[in-house]
Protein backbone atom coordinates (compact mmCIF):
# COMPACT_ATOMS: atom_id res chain seq x y z
CA UNK A 1 0.00 0.00 0.00
CA UNK A 2 0.99 3.52 -1.33
CA UNK A 3 1.08 6.24 2.19
CA UNK A 4 0.20 9.67 1.54
CA UNK A 5 2.86 11.80 3.10
CA UNK A 6 2.17 15.38 4.49
CA UNK A 7 -1.34 14.99 4.05
CA UNK A 8 -2.44 17.19 6.97
CA UNK A 9 -0.06 19.98 6.35
CA UNK A 10 -2.12 20.51 2.90
CA UNK A 11 -5.11 20.30 4.21
CA UNK A 12 -4.14 22.79 7.11
CA UNK A 13 -2.95 25.21 4.64
CA UNK A 14 -6.36 24.62 2.55
CA UNK A 15 -7.96 25.22 5.44
CA UNK A 16 -6.56 28.55 6.54
CA UNK A 17 -6.62 30.37 3.12
CA UNK A 18 -10.62 29.76 3.33
CA UNK A 19 -10.54 31.23 6.86
CA UNK A 20 -8.48 34.11 5.49
CA UNK A 21 -10.70 34.75 2.16
CA UNK A 22 -13.77 34.72 4.43
CA UNK A 23 -12.60 37.33 6.85
CA UNK A 24 -11.95 39.66 4.08
CA UNK A 25 -15.08 39.06 2.45
CA UNK A 26 -16.31 40.27 5.91
CA UNK A 27 -14.78 43.33 5.99
CA UNK A 28 -15.69 44.55 2.71
CA UNK A 29 -18.86 44.47 3.59
CA UNK A 30 -19.19 46.40 6.60
CA UNK A 31 -17.59 49.20 4.65
CA UNK A 32 -19.87 52.47 4.14
CA UNK A 33 -20.19 52.74 0.09
CA UNK A 34 -19.60 56.28 -0.82
CA UNK A 35 -22.72 58.72 -1.61
CA UNK A 36 -22.65 59.42 -5.65
CA UNK A 37 -22.12 63.10 -6.91
CA UNK A 38 -25.01 64.96 -7.63
CA UNK A 39 -25.17 65.02 -11.56
CA UNK A 40 -25.92 67.83 -13.49
CA UNK A 41 -28.82 67.38 -15.88
CA UNK A 42 -28.49 66.92 -19.08
CA UNK A 43 -28.15 69.91 -21.37
CA UNK A 44 -27.57 72.20 -18.05
CA UNK A 45 -23.76 73.59 -17.28
CA UNK A 46 -22.85 73.38 -13.84
CA UNK A 47 -23.11 77.02 -12.35
CA UNK A 48 -19.07 78.76 -12.07
CA UNK A 49 -18.31 79.08 -8.57
CA UNK A 50 -18.29 82.85 -7.69
CA UNK A 51 -14.87 84.71 -6.44
CA UNK A 52 -14.75 87.13 -3.68
CA UNK A 53 -13.57 89.72 -5.66
CA UNK A 54 -17.17 88.97 -7.80
CA UNK A 55 -18.81 89.08 -3.92
CA UNK A 56 -17.36 91.98 -2.60
CA UNK A 57 -18.34 93.83 -5.76
CA UNK A 58 -21.75 92.95 -5.88
CA UNK A 59 -22.23 93.47 -2.46
CA UNK A 60 -20.84 97.04 -3.13
CA UNK A 61 -23.02 97.76 -5.82
CA UNK A 62 -25.80 96.90 -3.33
CA UNK A 63 -24.93 98.79 -0.63
CA UNK A 64 -24.38 101.97 -3.34
CA UNK A 65 -27.96 101.23 -4.52
CA UNK A 66 -29.28 101.26 -1.27
CA UNK A 67 -27.07 105.30 -0.94
CA UNK A 68 -28.78 106.51 -3.83
CA UNK A 69 -33.06 105.01 -3.44
CA UNK A 70 -33.27 105.20 0.32
CA UNK A 71 -34.05 108.73 -0.15
CA UNK A 72 -37.42 109.51 -1.52
CA UNK A 73 -37.03 110.38 -5.07
CA UNK A 74 -39.21 113.58 -5.67
CA UNK A 75 -40.35 115.65 -2.62
CA UNK A 76 -42.01 118.99 -2.19
CA UNK A 77 -40.76 122.61 -0.73
CA UNK A 78 -42.95 125.37 0.40
CA UNK A 79 -41.26 128.75 -0.65
CA UNK A 80 -41.85 132.02 -1.13
CA UNK A 81 -41.90 133.00 -4.86
CA UNK A 82 -42.56 135.94 -6.97
CA UNK A 83 -46.12 134.12 -7.22
CA UNK A 84 -46.33 133.91 -3.70
CA UNK A 85 -46.06 131.15 -1.11
CA UNK A 86 -45.79 127.97 -3.14
CA UNK A 87 -45.49 124.18 -3.12
CA UNK A 88 -42.62 123.41 -5.51
CA UNK A 89 -41.64 119.58 -6.21
CA UNK A 90 -38.05 118.58 -6.50
CA UNK A 91 -36.18 114.94 -7.83
CA UNK A 92 -33.51 113.84 -5.95
CA UNK A 93 -30.28 113.85 -8.32
CA UNK A 94 -27.07 111.90 -7.24
CA UNK A 95 -23.43 113.94 -6.99
CA UNK A 96 -20.03 112.42 -6.30
CA UNK A 97 -20.31 110.85 -2.94
CA UNK A 98 -23.54 113.41 -2.25
CA UNK A 99 -27.13 113.34 -3.07
CA UNK A 100 -29.88 116.93 -3.13
CA UNK A 101 -32.69 117.89 -4.65
CA UNK A 102 -33.23 120.03 -7.59
CA UNK A 103 -36.37 121.75 -9.03
CA UNK A 104 -37.71 121.85 -12.18
CA UNK A 105 -35.47 125.00 -13.72
CA UNK A 106 -32.23 124.32 -12.31
CA UNK A 107 -29.36 121.59 -13.87
CA UNK A 108 -26.81 119.56 -11.82
CA UNK A 109 -23.48 118.67 -13.16
CA UNK A 110 -22.54 115.68 -11.11
CA UNK A 111 -19.29 115.15 -12.13
CA UNK A 112 -18.40 119.42 -11.64
CA UNK A 113 -21.18 119.24 -8.42
CA UNK A 114 -22.70 122.06 -9.92
CA UNK A 115 -26.21 123.59 -9.48
CA UNK A 116 -27.16 126.16 -11.79
CA UNK A 117 -30.13 127.78 -13.83
CA UNK A 118 -31.17 126.31 -16.65
CA UNK A 119 -31.83 129.49 -18.74
CA UNK A 120 -28.41 131.06 -17.85
CA UNK A 121 -25.52 128.89 -16.40
CA UNK A 122 -23.97 132.26 -15.04
CA UNK A 123 -26.03 131.46 -11.92
CA UNK A 124 -24.44 128.62 -10.31
CA UNK A 125 -23.06 127.29 -7.40
CA UNK A 126 -20.48 124.74 -6.69
CA UNK A 127 -20.44 121.85 -4.07
CA UNK A 128 -17.59 120.41 -2.74
CA UNK A 129 -17.64 117.44 0.36
CA UNK A 130 -15.01 118.00 2.73
CA UNK A 131 -12.86 116.03 4.39
CA UNK A 132 -13.90 115.28 8.16
CA UNK A 133 -10.18 116.51 8.80
CA UNK A 134 -10.68 119.89 7.16
CA UNK A 135 -9.05 123.24 8.21
CA UNK A 136 -11.51 125.86 8.88
CA UNK A 137 -8.91 128.81 9.23
CA UNK A 138 -7.14 127.49 5.78
CA UNK A 139 -10.83 127.70 4.43
CA UNK A 140 -11.78 131.47 5.65
CA UNK A 141 -8.24 132.90 4.21
CA UNK A 142 -9.06 130.73 0.97
CA UNK A 143 -12.32 132.21 0.89
CA UNK A 144 -11.07 136.10 1.30
CA UNK A 145 -8.59 135.54 -1.58
CA UNK A 146 -11.33 134.35 -4.05
CA UNK A 147 -13.64 137.08 -2.86
CA UNK A 148 -11.15 140.10 -2.71
CA UNK A 149 -11.40 141.16 -6.31
CA UNK A 150 -15.73 140.65 -6.05
CA UNK A 151 -16.35 143.87 -3.70
CA UNK A 152 -16.62 144.24 -0.32
CA UNK A 153 -16.55 140.96 1.59
CA UNK A 154 -19.04 140.51 4.42
CA UNK A 155 -18.47 137.66 7.28
CA UNK A 156 -22.12 136.86 8.23
CA UNK A 157 -20.87 133.23 9.80
CA UNK A 158 -23.02 131.39 12.40
CA UNK A 159 -27.04 131.00 12.77
CA UNK A 160 -28.83 132.34 9.79
CA UNK A 161 -32.21 133.73 10.73
CA UNK A 162 -35.44 132.48 8.31
CA UNK A 163 -32.91 131.19 6.14
CA UNK A 164 -32.99 127.57 4.44
CA UNK A 165 -29.46 126.48 5.52
CA UNK A 166 -30.10 127.19 9.24
CA UNK A 167 -26.66 128.39 10.34
CA UNK A 168 -22.90 128.60 8.47
CA UNK A 169 -19.57 127.41 10.27
CA UNK A 170 -17.87 130.08 7.66
CA UNK A 171 -20.42 132.44 5.64
CA UNK A 172 -18.38 134.90 3.17
CA UNK A 173 -20.30 137.29 1.16
CA UNK A 174 -18.95 139.96 -1.53
CA UNK A 175 -21.18 142.22 -2.78
CA UNK A 176 -20.12 144.53 -5.72
CA UNK A 177 -21.44 145.84 -9.32
CA UNK A 178 -21.09 142.47 -11.06
CA UNK A 179 -23.64 140.87 -8.29
CA UNK A 180 -23.51 138.59 -5.08
CA UNK A 181 -21.00 136.15 -4.37
CA UNK A 182 -20.82 133.39 -1.55
CA UNK A 183 -18.01 131.52 -0.08
CA UNK A 184 -19.75 128.97 2.68
CA UNK A 185 -19.28 125.76 4.95
CA UNK A 186 -21.98 124.24 5.91
CA UNK A 187 -22.70 121.08 7.61
CA UNK A 188 -25.52 118.86 7.64
CA UNK A 189 -27.63 117.20 10.49
CA UNK A 190 -25.48 114.36 9.96
CA UNK A 191 -22.45 116.41 11.00
CA UNK A 192 -21.23 116.02 7.11
CA UNK A 193 -19.56 119.34 6.26
CA UNK A 194 -19.66 120.87 2.46
CA UNK A 195 -18.30 124.05 0.39
CA UNK A 196 -20.63 126.01 -1.28
CA UNK A 197 -19.36 128.09 -4.13
CA UNK A 198 -22.22 131.11 -5.33
CA UNK A 199 -22.46 132.96 -8.19
CA UNK A 200 -25.48 135.04 -8.59
CA UNK A 201 -24.78 138.15 -11.12
CA UNK A 202 -26.54 141.00 -11.23
CA UNK A 203 -29.94 140.53 -13.98
CA UNK A 204 -33.59 139.85 -13.93
CA UNK A 205 -32.92 136.17 -12.61
CA UNK A 206 -31.22 136.83 -9.83
CA UNK A 207 -34.60 136.49 -7.69
CA UNK A 208 -35.27 133.20 -9.87
CA UNK A 209 -32.25 131.98 -8.45
CA UNK A 210 -31.77 132.55 -5.31
CA UNK A 211 -34.73 131.26 -3.10
CA UNK A 212 -34.52 127.23 -4.77
CA UNK A 213 -30.98 127.29 -4.72
CA UNK A 214 -30.81 127.68 -0.98
CA UNK A 215 -33.38 125.01 -0.05
CA UNK A 216 -31.29 122.73 -2.97
CA UNK A 217 -28.50 123.38 -0.46
CA UNK A 218 -30.65 122.57 2.68
CA UNK A 219 -30.93 119.21 1.45
CA UNK A 220 -27.29 118.56 0.55
CA UNK A 221 -26.67 114.99 2.27
CA UNK A 222 -23.41 112.50 2.23
CA UNK A 223 -23.86 108.80 1.07
CA UNK A 224 -23.63 107.15 4.29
Amino acid sequence: MIKLKHSRPIITSITLIAMVLALAACSGGNEPSASPEPSTPPGESAPAPSTESEQASETNETEEEANVTERPQTESFEMMTAEGNQSLEASLQQGEGFSLYVFEKFTFDAAQGRLSLTSNSDYYVDIEPLPADYNLAELENGGKEELENAGKVSDYSGELVEHPLGSAELYLQASGEEGVRDYMVWKSEAGDAFLFRLHNPKGEEASDFATPIWVSLSTVERDS
